[in-house]
Order: structure tokens, then C-alpha cells, then sequence
């Protein structure tokens, strides 16, 4: 008896969590900006069998950009250091390799590229 009760209540639980309700209530706005919450084809809004999956992305994107912005802070320091000890911006960031001030330039995430202003001495990491 208490098997059999146990049983249409887990029933009805799992039937009731794939129902959705048509609301005639706007979607509210979250505090999150609109550029975060994007859908990606990869992003399976919240599917726990696929959070794993959806972790692991997360963790490589953010790993790629804390990559780009360490590099960036890296490389623009290197440059204002050439310009004290040179009087000048390098011509190229393979200059600041040839005069030590780097021991090379550091690799970028896939799909991106560094991007050397000489006149202003700043780098940025832009996609291709």
C-alpha cells in the first residue's frame, strides 16, 4: 500500500516538473545586463544532464579571457617600461622580444589576434 502511494506521488511529481504555464505576465528583467544572458546552440538552459558539459564551457571561456586580459596587462607593461628605458614605442612587439623586454610574445586564444597600435603603444586582443 504505502509502495503504491509512494509511487503516484513520484509519478505526478515528475509529470507536474515538464509542465509549463502560459502566463499572460511579462518576463522580468533580472539584474544580470542583457550581454550575459545570451543563448548560445551549446547552452542547454539548465538541463541537468548536460550540466556538466555546460560547466566545463563555462570554465574554458572564462579561462580564455582571464588568459587575454593577463597577456594584454602583460605586454602593455613591457611597452610603457621600452618606452621609459627607449624614449620611443617598438616599432613591433617583436622588438620588446630582440631588446629582453619579453621573453616572447605569449600565445593568444584560438580565433583571436594581437593588435599592436605604435603610435598610441597599446595591444589589444581582437577576434580574426
Amino acid at each position: 500500500m504505502k509502495t503504491q502511494l509512494l509511487l503516484i506521488i513520484a509519478v505526478g511529481l515528475l509529470a507536474g516538473c515538464g509542465e509549463k504555464t502560459k502566463s499572460d505576465k511579462p518576463a522580468q528583467a533580472t539584474n544580470a545586463p542583457a550581454a550575459t544572458q545570451t543563448n548560445t546552440p551549446a547552452s542547454s538552459g539548465g538541463n541537468p544532464l548536460t550540466a556538466p558539459v555546460d560547466y566545463l564551457n563555462a570554465v574554458v571561456k572564462a579561462q580564455q579571457v582571464a588568459t587575454k586580459q593577463v597577456d594584454v596587462a602583460f605586454i602593455n607593461q613591457a611597452i610603457q617600461q621600452f618606452n621609459v628605458m627607449e624614449g620611443r614605442n617598438p616599432k613591433d612587439l617583436n622588438e620588446l622580444v630582440e631588446k629582453k623586454y619579453i621573453g616572447q610574445i605569449p600565445p593568444v586564444p584560438y580565433g583571436s589576434k594581437l593588435d599592436y597600435d605604435a603610435g598610441s603603444g597599446q595591444v589589444k586582443v581582437v577576434k580574426q
